[in-house]
């Protein structure tokens, strides 16, 4: 059995059981925020009333999101799109080097302010970049594929 685990940034590792249970309820509340246009849940404490709270469906696909990558083994953390990350986080967010990243700023590529000596940088701009280099990688692949295709490799 997998213990639950945290890292240095707090994030817990789902235990075996959360992994089980997160699959379940993902798979739950994905029937049913395909049946109704507005989610619902029931609160049921023992001994009293059940209460009746509406949630954004938004929100429910959020949780479904969570809940999809728990049940797959993953850590996952949110982070407010106004967030303001350091250079170390919007690295990791990119999954790249912090001079990589530094070097991106430097560029231009990627907005940041200083605050002192230190950079930062907002999370918006950070997932903005990274969904514009994903987009120009399909495209690359996308081009790549139908060379393949194009020249009878296989592909």
């Amino acid at each position: 059995m997998q213990p639950a685990t945290l890292n240095n940034k707090g994030i817990s590792i789902p235990t075996d059981k959360e992994i089980s249970l997160a699959s379940e309820s993902s798979r739950k509340l994905s029937a049913y925020i395909k049946s109704t246009a507005h989610p619902a849940f029931q609160l049921v404490k023992k001994g009293k009333d059940a209460e009746t709270i509406l949630i954004p469906a938004d929100a429910l696909r959020l949780l479904i999101v969570i809940l999809s990558q728990m049940a797959k083994g993953n850590a996952v953390t949110l982070i407010p799109v106004h967030a303001e990350l350091t250079t170390q986080e919007a690295a990791d967010l990119l999954n790249v080097s912090r001079p990589f990243l530094v070097d991106l700023l430097e560029e231009g590529k990627i907005p940041f302010r200083k605050v002192g000596s230190r950079r930062r940088v907002f999370a918006k701009d950070v997932l903005r970049y990274k969904e514009e280099i994903d987009k120009k990688r399909l495209e690359i692949l996308e081009e790549l594929a139908n060379e393949a295709q194009k020249h009878n490799m296989g592909y």
